[in-house]
Order: structure tokens, then sequence, then C-alpha cells
């Protein structure tokens, strides 16, 4: 039986649908009934817990060969922290994990984690990665470049913004680079790892097919949703200048019924950086060739998105 936290996430939801149709046994970890019942509909088991709260994990592990953790956030909010989620989180897991006796630990990280990177996402993936190679569990860890599908978050804000008014802002010159992968493809990917000994203790960085710069990838969108609006590129210290505005103009929206997207400076920031890795990492890695960006967006675009949960 494998054991997975965050399964009502982005990712998760798509890993869980498809391990439930090849009849993989599984026992999901949720914080509340109503993330329960979205494992439990589709037969697994569930427990009770929340990786920032070791003693809540007591016990969840007993019969797991494999863990596979998927926690993570984009974006701080109160007490939930980049440090609390990511590196505490999955201290308290590994350990867990340690005392249950399991075989394999999974862990997802992102292309860029580094414990040099100025960028507080990065800086503590890399740190839970650490925990991870350290603990002396057999381990995988996964390095995707953005990941793209059915109810994900960078797609759902593009979405947003295009709504709002008559043109479409884009901070800077939009040229960083990018390597999308379909959540499907990085499915795809990881049932790979899963009792293949040949992938312990090994670290995989990839993404999809192509380069695509945050200009392709909001002219593709645009183009599948037939959205015809002139793009302005605002310069990023002007935004930066103004994240601390939008908390109140947020609000404001709100009570009119505009929906504006959340915005961070660090995740300005790491606009403006590539982040893109071997462009046939997949094939190299995996053994097939993932979705082009615009192939995927047929799969996905004009689908409602699901309740996007993070455990």
């Amino acid at each position: 039986m494998i054991f997975i936290a965050g399964g009502t996430g982005f990712i998760g939801r798509h890993l869980i649908k498809t391990i439930q149709e090849k009849k993989i046994s599984a026992r999901c970890l949720v914080r509340d009934k109503e993330r329960a019942s979205l494992c439990k509909k589709q037969g697994f088991d569930t427990a009770t817990g929340d990786v920032t709260d070791r003693e809540s994990l007591k016990g969840c592990l007993s019969d797991i060969k494999m863990v596979v953790h998927l926690v993570g956030i984009i974006e701080e909010k109160g007490d939930m922290t980049f440090e609390k989620v990511h590196v505490e989180g999955t201290r308290n897991l590994v350990e867990e994990a340690k005392e249950a006796g399991v075989r394999h630990f999974f862990y997802q990280s992102a292309l860029g984690a580094s414990l040099s990177s100025w960028a507080k996402y990065h800086r503590t993936k890399a740190e839970a990665e650490e925990i991870v190679r350290t603990s002396g569990i057999p381990y995988t860890i996964f390095r995707p470049s953005l990941v793209i599908g059915q109810g994900d978050g960078f797609t759902e804000k593009i979405k947003e913004l295009l709504s709002l008014g008559p043109v479409v802002p884009v901070p800077g010159s939009g040229d960083a680079k990018f390597q999308p992968i379909y959540v499907e493809d990085w499915v795809k990917c990881f049932l790979k790892i899963m009792d293949n000994p040949d992938v312990l203790n090994k670290v995989y960085e990839f993404g999809g097919p192509e380069y695509l710069t945050y200009n392709d990838m909001l002219k593709e969108l645009m183009d599948s949703l037939g959205v015809k609006k002139p793009v302005v590129h605002l310069p990023i210290g002007f935004m930066k200048f103004g994240v601390p505005l939008i908390g109140g103009t947020k609000k404001i929206a709100t009570l009119l019924g505009i929906k504006i997207p959340t915005v961070t400076l660090e995740q300005l920031r790491l606009l403006e950086v590539d982040n893109v890795c071997e462009i046939d990492s997949v094939e190299k890695n995996f053994g097939f060739k993932p979705l082009a960006y615009k192939d995927a967006l047929k799969k996905f675009i004009h689908f409602p998105p699901e309740n996007n949960y993070n455990i």
C-alpha cells in the first residue's frame, strides 16, 4: 500500500484517479471530512492528520511501503509558511516514515530548488530535499518545471487576469522561459518509478518538450480561449510597488463581485527567471514524449477547474 500526502491537491487528484483505475491500494492523508470524502469516493483508506503536526501522524504509516509526499504551497498564508510546510512538514513525515519502516520515500520538489536560491519557495524545497536524502530511506525526488492541467493554479490565475479588463497586464518583459508539462504526463512519469529499484536515491529534473516564454504561453492560452485583448507590459518594479495595495483592492473588488488574482513579490520575481532543463528530459528518463503545451491545453482548458484543496 502507498501513502499519499497531498492527494486532494492539484497533482494529487490526478494521481489518485489514475491509481484507482489501476487498482493500486492507497491511504490518503486528510485534514477534514470534506477532503476525506474525495479520497473515499476513489475507494481509498484515509488517515486524519497534518504534516505540520507530528503528533497527528502517529500510526498513519502502518503497513505502508511507499510514501508519496506532494504537500506544498506556492504562497505563504498566515502561519502556513514555506518553512513550516516544506521543511517542518517534510521532517515530520520523514521521521514517521523511519519509525514505520517505509521502504521508498517520494518527494515532489521543484525545478530550481537550491539551498542558495534567493526565493524562499525554492530554498525551502531544497532544504526538504536534504531531509529526504539524509533520512536513510531509499528515495526518489522529482523536480518538474511548471505542471499544467485541469485546476492548476498558474492557468487559473491567468484566466482570472484575462477576465479583469480591456487589456492584459504582463509583469516585465515576459521573456523568461518555462517548460510546461501536462499533469497526466507527470502521472505517467510517476508510474514509471513505482516498484522500480533503478530509481532509488535519484533526483529527476524534467519538463515538457519545448521552451516557452510567459508571452508564448499567454498567447497560446488567449488563442485557446478565443480572447482578443491587447497585452500591456508593465515594469516589474512598478508591479512590485503595487503589491502592498492589492490586499485592499482585492477586498473592494470582492464586494463588487470581481475576482483579482493574488500575487506576491516572490511570484513576480520568479516570472523574471528561466525555469528549464534538458528539452528531452522526459524521453531520456521515462521513455516517452510528453504533450506540447498547445496540445495539453486542448485537453483541459474548456473544462471548469476542480476544487483545489491543499492538504
